[in-house]
């Protein structure tokens, strides 16, 4: 039988099995549990191989970041010695890159150009001067405990060994 195009039933395919009003069964389009049970298994077996490889990128990246870090403050506290004659001390610490402190002469400041940022593990810097290690001041990040000593991820980051 030839249908008209521009009739209702133009478009529908009589194979199609429909219920009553013309509409299609709701089992004929979708996605079974099995499926779906597939597609979740490939992903945690994705993220089990993955996440971890990732997760030790992450933390060798904040390793490389606070050397990074504590190489520029000891640049700024370079510059700062060479316009005031002294490193600042341990109570004026490293905020005085930033803001001028009382009874300092020559600070031509500020010597870095943001805020005195925590450590890529969210704690402070520790900054002493006189140090321990040497004329420099000592500029310390305690890892990802935040605690001094450790090893690997919660190993020391230190300015004299940098």
């Amino acid at each position: 039988m030839l249908k008209n195009f521009w009739t209702r039933e133009a478009g529908r395919d009589e194979n199609v099995a429909r219920r009553p009003g013309g509409r299609p069964h709701k089992g004929d389009a979708g996605v079974t549990l099995i499926e779906m049970l597939v597609v979740v298994t490939i992903i945690a077996l994705f993220a089990a191989l993955v996440l971890p490889k990732m997760m030790g990128s992450a933390d060798k990246a904040r390793k490389t970041q606070a050397k990074a870090q504590i190489n520029a403050y000891l640049t700024a506290l370079g510059s700062y010695k060479l316009d005031t004659g002294v490193y600042p001390t341990t109570e004026q610490g490293l905020q005085a890159l930033r803001v001028k402190p009382e009874n300092v002469n020559n600070w031509q400041g500020p010597y870095v150009q943001k805020d005195i940022d925590m450590d890529p593990w969210q704690h402070p810097y520790v900054y002493k001067y006189p140090g321990d290690h040497g004329d420099d001041p000592d500029i310390i990040c305690y890892g990802g405990d935040g605690q001094p000593g450790g090893e690997g991820l919660n190993a020391d980051i230190v300015s004299w060994k940098n």
